[in-house]
């Protein structure tokens, strides 16, 4: 006969009760400490201070969305408010610890590209200015790329316009290519940019021809003037044969005056003969004898002197028919 077996005592309700609420109390806590966690980690517990962005229009923006400097989050949209003037006032929350990498002189923008969601982007391109003040106003600067498609498209067309005319059978820049073909075309011929410069063969080839002449004929006038037995050359040889004709001059010169000297002298016998012979007057033979003789000795001398003028006036400079021929 088999064994019956005893029931087992049923727990009370009290204990039940305890463990339900510890399970509760375990899952709250769990609850309240993985919140805690994520408000530490959004920040919640940081010092921020406030910025605050002005802009014509905040469609994109919401709460909670983030401000990056280059590509790192520093801040994050707080409230979104209309201001009286009918402006969109962004209330930024920046943290103390990313606060230093907004200055006076950053720019804040908000892009919104055709694809992907909106931006807000911070600019500081000279860190060594002031910090930026909490609480400060700047103005958003707004980038739609969807906006712009109009003006590009004008500005597309525009320019196909330009291009078309441009590039036109009357347009200047095919007759600047012309003209510069033309050009290229001279200056690859027989006389190069000769050619170019003068527009044709035959002007850069009289301008070659009339060189080459010029240089024949500077040759030959410097061959004339200072080669040998040219014009400088002979001039030299005049200038040698002056000199010693200044020289021989010189000479009969100084003959001349001690010649004239000598007749000084003579002429000075003379006259003390003439007194001696007013004085003696008895004696006229010898007087005259004397008298003949003087007169001989200046006869004499003027010849001399005639001669000496002769041969002075033959000489140049002296001479009155002087003819110099060059060669």
């Amino acid at each position: 006969m088999p064994l019956a077996l005893k029931p087992d005592k049923p727990e009370s309700t009290s204990s039940l009760e305890r463990k339900a609420v510890a399970l509760l109390t375990g899952v709250g806590i769990i609850l309240l400490g993985f919140a805690l966690y994520v408000m530490f980690a959004r920040g919640v517990f940081e010092r921020t201070q406030e910025l605050v962005l002005l802009s014509d229009d905040s469609e994109g923006v919401i709460v909670g969305m983030d401000m990056t400097f280059s590509g790192f989050p520093i801040g994050r949209v707080r409230r979104i408010e209309l201001a009286d003037d009918g402006k969109v006032r962004i209330v930024m929350e920046v943290p103390h610890k990313d606060a230093r990498w907004l200055r006076t002189s950053s720019i804040f923008t908000l892009e919104r590209g055709m694809v992907g969601d909106t931006r807000i982007r911070a600019f500081s391109g000279i860190l060594s200015d002031p910090p930026l003040p909490a609480n400060a106003e700047r103005t958003l600067l707004r980038g739609d790329m969807a906006a712009e498609i109009p003006r590009l498209m004008a500005s597309v067309r525009a320019l196909l316009d330009n291009l078309e005319t441009m590039t036109g059978n009357e347009s200047s820049l095919n007759t600047s290519l012309a003209h510069l073909k033309v050009v290229t075309e001279r200056l690859t011929s027989r006389y190069g940019m000769l050619t170019g410069v003068l527009g044709s063969e035959d002007n850069a080839k009289k301008l070659i021809t009339t060189l080459d002449s010029s240089n024949t004929l500077l040759k030959n006038a410097d061959n004339r003037l200072f080669g040998k037995g040219g014009v400088a050359d002979d001039a030299q040889t005049t200038l040698k044969s002056t000199q010693a004709t200044l020289a021989d001059s010189q000479k009969a010169i100084v003959q001349l005056t001690a010649l004239l000297s000598d007749t000084r002298n003579t002429l000075g016998k003379v006259d003390a003969v003439l007194v001696e012979a007013q004085a003696v007057g008895a004696n006229v033979r010898s007087a005259s004898t004397d008298l003949g003789q003087l007169r001989t000795e200046v006869e004499v001398n003027l010849r001399k002197i005639s001669q000496l003028t002769t041969e002075i006036n033959q000489k140049w400079p002296f001479a009155r028919d002087v003819e110099i021929k060059l060669p």
